[in-house]
């Protein structure tokens, strides 16, 4: 299973350790890890995942592979900026929105239109699956696979 997780490159303290639990449980989820690849909740998530020993993978919007956090297994480049929101999220079986901005948005926008189950962690509220806490999203989240995926 692959987990697409997007939120802001910009994240408070207490955002970027809610985004480090959900890179752990996707990593105990023998999950590999889809994100934006930079900083922020992008970097946090795949954090939490190395700690777990997860599987983590950032697509890029610019050319520079170095652009990308120090968590990241592998870094692919793309070179066609914030149009990677599509590839972020069409290469993840689910999708998790941490908090985030107007990018984050645009992502699950993109995700919805191509069907991808999508979950909120104290993201926006626009008509998808949204949680205060990582332990009720993940009940959500492994209920749903027992039943759809």
């Amino acid at each position: 299973m692959y987990v697409s997780v997007i939120g802001g490159e910009q994240c408070s303290k207490e955002i970027y350790e809610l985004a480090m639990e959900v890179g752990r449980r996707i990593a105990e989820m023998k999950a590999i890890l889809i994100t934006g690849g930079r900083g922020g909740v992008m970097e946090a998530v795949c954090r939490g995942a190395k700690e777990k020993n997860g599987i983590t993978i950032g697509i890029l919007p610019s050319n520079d592979r170095k652009e990308g956090n120090k968590f990241l297994d592998y870094a692919i480049v793309t070179g066609i900026g914030y149009a990677r929101n599509i590839l972020v999220v069409l290469n993840g079986d689910i999708v998790i929105a941490i908090d985030g901005h107007y990018g984050t948005l645009s992502e699950i926008s993109f995700a919805l239109e191509y069907g991808k189950p999508v979950y909120g962690l104290l993201s926006w509220e626009i008509g998808i699956k949204n949680f205060n806490n990582v332990e009720e999203l993940f009940e959500e989240i492994e209920k749903d696979i027992r039943e759809n995926l």
